[in-house]
């Protein structure tokens, strides 16, 4: 996160999530004051650029990190926690876009970032609540189900990939007690605590030699002689600079923002579920096919954490908690009434594409607009961008040939023409359902 979390981030509420109630014990990183020199210099504390920080520093660079609020409180540490291996754009829409060789690559690349962050946890000992029990894509009407199993064809066929599974109605009535036409079920998924996993990558940093400044946003970026990056107490001068402030990055790169919608993304904690009020008894991770995706899945101590609803501008509902029951409720209605204990909400940041915008200009490197797939993604692209810096960019080439285009009227206009592209979707899903 760049910007203050009292600042742009006001009003969303992540200091009330259940992920900040149950976090792990984290120190605080003083703000910068003065002026320091580095090899890199991060901007944003979140997964991408904590992943960057981390695989530089142990490549040998000086590096220096600035978040403008506190580590984790952007989208890296208030998000689903749903651990999907792969991209926002499935195979289908891979192969499409770019053919069958090089989306395999694409869809290879991408899959690397499941094995990545396991190591991560494991190497680095992060207490996160990780749970391999998969992931579920819950087809919410019949033409849904058959778009499914033409996606877990393509997979088998062009990706060579067959960790897949349609599951039937009662198949997937058995994971999840919702009433959907069927599913896609896929055992590699799972999920995590973001939160803590966030603050792991962190101190995982720290013990590589990182540098971390909280409450520092960076006001100002200048290229000549060399990069610099300025705050209002204080400034880095390094050779190379990685932006990685997703949707709070603001002003520093005009080709970066123009690429990344801000969108509001709200989430809600029930009380404990028990016995048969435990809605998911697999305990996998659960999205549907709707294009405003409901997205859930259990907390480990027994909370359905609930993702859903259709908000297309920045501003927050007054009630997060009213705004996401009524969605919460259609899906599970036996949940009608239940205690809501946490409800928190952020901006995240999505693409013309849907597909991640990575790549660099020059010595200012970036990686952002996951469209809802960074819980994972996040950590690949930093280490992408770690392996580019210190002289391999091949995998972060590849990464790159995705770059979306940016969104019409540039950053006036993409509000209000994307809220008429997502109502026109909306609209499109009732009409469906």
């Amino acid at each position: 996160m760049v910007s203050s979390s009292t600042g742009f981030n006001s009003g969303l509420d992540i200091g009330k999530s259940y992920y900040v109630a149950t976090a792990n014990p984290a120190p605080d990183h003083p703000a910068l004051i003065g002026h320091v020199e580095a090899d890199l210099v991060v901007v944003g504390g979140g997964c991408t650029g904590l992943s960057a920080a981390l695989h530089a520093a142990q490549r040998g660079l000086k590096v220096v990190l600035l978040e403008g609020g506190k580590i984790g409180w952007g989208a890296s540490g208030r998000n689903g926690g749903q651990m999907i291996p792969g991209l926002r754009k499935g195979a289908k829409g891979l192969v499409k876009a770019f053919g069958p060789e090089r989306a395999k690559a694409l869809f290879d690349l991408a899959f690397e970032a499941r094995g990545l962050v396991l190591d991560i946890i494991e190497r680095h000992a992060i207490d996160c609540d990780l749970r391999l029990s998969g992931h579920l894509v819950g087809a919410v009407n019949s033409s849904d189900l058959k778009d499914l199993e033409d996606e877990a064809e393509c997979l088998a066929r062009v990706m060579n990939f067959r960790d897949v599974e349609i599951l039937s109605a009662a198949e997937a009535r058995g994971k999840v007690d919702t009433p959907y036409h069927g599913a896609m079920y896929e055992p590699l998924g799972g999920h995590m605590h973001p939160l803590n996993y966030t603050l792991g990558l962190a101190r995982a940093a720290v013990a590589a030699g990182v540098t971390i400044h909280e409450n520092s946003v960076a006001v100002r970026l200048e290229r000549e002689p060399s990069i610099k990056v300025s705050t209002a107490t204080g400034s880095v001068r390094a050779k190379h600079v990685v932006l990685a402030g997703d949707a709070l990055l603001q002003g520093l790169e005009p080709r970066v923002n123009s690429r990344i919608m801000p969108v509001g993304n709200y989430i809600v904690a029930t009380e404990p579920l028990k016995g048969k009020r435990n809605v998911i008894p697999a305990n996998v991770a659960v999205s549907d096919t709707r294009f405003v995706v409901n997205y859930y899945r259990m907390s480990a101590d027994g909370r359905l954490l609930f993702g859903g609803g259709e908000r297309y501008t920045p501003s927050p509902p007054a009630d997060i908690a009213g705004f996401v029951r009524p969605h919460m409720e259609q899906t599970f209605p036996q949940l009608k009434g239940c205690r809501i204990d946490h409800a928190w909400g952020g901006l995240v940041s999505v693409t013309t594409s849907r597909l991640p915008h990575v790549g660099h200009y020059g010595e200012v490197y970036f990686a952002h607009g996951y469209s809802g797939k960074g819980v994972i993604l996040s950590t690949l692209s930093g280490k992408l961008l770690a392996e580019a810096i210190t002289g391999d960019a091949s995998r972060l080439d590849l990464f790159s040939t995705l770059s979306p285009l940016p969104f019409p009227g540039g950053t006036a206009l993409r509000g209000p023409l994307y809220v008429l592209g997502m109502l026109w979707y909306a609209m499109r899903d009732r009409i469906k359902h």
